[in-house]
């Protein structure tokens, strides 16, 4: 299962499934549906709470920020009825 990224129709790729392809199905997600992809959510609030306007002087600051952030254990239920009950961290 794929979201729509570039790098999954990038050329390695499509040689890789031209030799491959027969052996696996790849499945992509609709095209802009974030419910779909709940990964999406994490993003959304780390860029929110994290990356977002932050102050910080150094990539290794804002490494650190963001490394901390997924460190308090944030837990975040997804509102979708596509995964009524799921949680993604």
């Amino acid at each position: 299962i794929c979201d729509n990224a570039r790098f999954h129709y990038c050329r390695k790729v499509q040689e890789y499934l031209a030799r491959w392809g027969h052996r696996i199905v790849i499945h992509f997600l609709p095209t802009y549906v974030p419910e779909t992809n709940p990964i999406e959510r994490v993003w959304w609030h780390l860029h929110e709470e994290i990356t977002r306007n932050h102050r910080c002087k150094t990539i290794e600051e804002l490494l650190q920020l963001t490394f901390d952030w997924f460190g308090y254990k944030n837990t975040f239920a997804i509102e979708s009825s596509l995964y009524p009950q799921v949680m993604a961290t």
